[in-house]
């Protein structure tokens, strides 16, 4: 890399990946480091007790998420469903930092007014359709929503991510079946992290990959290195480009690694500490900050630059909701029973 300074534009020394800029190079890596970095403020608060419920994280997950979500099209009014463990991709889409620390600390003002944790919340102006705790029924859900686009003539695409697990649920089946013999705009994210839960893949399913389930359904199966953030882009953006064009479905499995338990409350004592040394050398930020540094597309200046543009985002977020309320009781069946039943409060609770 030749610069004349550490804070000039370096000058590349490989060529950039087809269709991308630099700016959006740094953006992509933006969207991982305020992915982790909003996570790991998430854990300190968990640790003082703050968050509501649990906490599940996707450290060495963040390309595959970030990297699939860059290759859809809001301006064409793409949308996905992502999983608990892909915030990256919520960010990507136009969710903010605000909202999710709303969402974890149970805030009135959060999404879901204080009724639903993480990242379970919803907008499809922005392109995303919020997840359920069902695993695999977003398959399903996503082949309806995206046969809405084909029927309606509508140059739209839909992305829903599916772990290991919930490949092999009957719900996943139903889901991908309908949406292939349908041939709906759908791209389909096989995320294999290693676990579902605590159990390894080849415990819950005979395949050596989830991409050779595609050939069950008729349709193109693709593998890519999930912790590579612009191979899953390249890849998602082919799939998208061909679900457009009418070619139907697309499964992509993004080979990566869950390095923390199911949720914090897991130790994950069932992993090994050599298995875990092993995918922590191959950590996706790690990675792509050695590609754009000795490709010359970023100098370390601009990486800081991004690091604190993340960091200054994620504490003007945290002052400013950490200490707003939290949902009045009397409102807790608001907006989830049509007609809410009512009661006069006992007396002891009216003094």
């Amino acid at each position: 890399m030749t610069t004349t300074s550490s804070s000039a534009t370096p000058v590349a020394t490989a060529p950039i990946p087809a269709g991308l800029t630099r700016a959006q190079l740094h953006e992509l890596y933006y969207f991982m480091r305020l992915t982790r970095s909003l996570e790991e403020k998430l854990v300190n608060l968990y640790r003082q007790t703050k968050v509501i419920g649990g906490l599940f994280r996707s450290l060495g997950q963040e390309a595959d998420a970030v990297g699939s979500a860059y290759a859809l099209d809001r301006g064409r009014g793409d949308v996905m469903s992502p999983l608990t463990r892909n915030l990256g991709s919520m960010l990507v889409q136009g969710a903010t930092p605000l909202e999710v620390l709303r969402q974890y600390l149970a805030k009135a003002e959060s999404p879901t007014h204080g009724r639903e944790q993480n990242i379970h919340f919803n907008d499809l102006e922005r392109g995303f359709l919020g997840q359920i705790s069902h695993l695999g029924d977003m398959v399903a859900v996503m082949a309806g929503v995206t046969l809405s686009f084909k029927l309606r003539r509508e140059p739209r695409v839909g992305l829903v991510y599916v772990g290991d697990g919930a490949t092999s649920t009957g719900a996943f089946h139903e889901g991908l079946n309908f949406a292939a013999v349908q041939r709906v705009p759908l791209v389909v994210i096989g995320e294999n992290n290693g676990y579902a839960y605590s159990t390894p893949l080849r415990k819950q399913t005979a395949v050596n990959s989830l991409v050779e389930k595609a050939a069950g359904y008729g349709v193109p199966g693709v593998l890519a290195d999930g912790n590579d953030v612009l191979a899953v882009y390249q890849v998602t953006r082919q799939a998208v480009d061909r679900a457009r064009a009418g070619g139907g479905v697309t499964l992509i499995e993004v080979l990566t690694y869950r390095r923390k338990g199911h949720a914090e409350h897991d130790n994950q004592s069932y992993v090994s500490q050599e298995e875990l040394a092993a995918w922590e050398a191959r950590d996706p930020i790690d990675r792509y900050v050695r590609q754009l540094t000795e490709s010359g597309w970023a100098s370390p200046a601009d990486l800081t630059a991004l690091d604190a543009r993340a960091t200054g985002e994620i504490e003007a977020a945290l002052e400013r909701c950490e200490h707003e309320s939290l949902p009045d009781p009397a409102t807790a069946l608001s907006d989830v029973l049509a007609q809410p039943p009512s009661a006069e409060l006992e007396w002891y609770r009216r003094l």
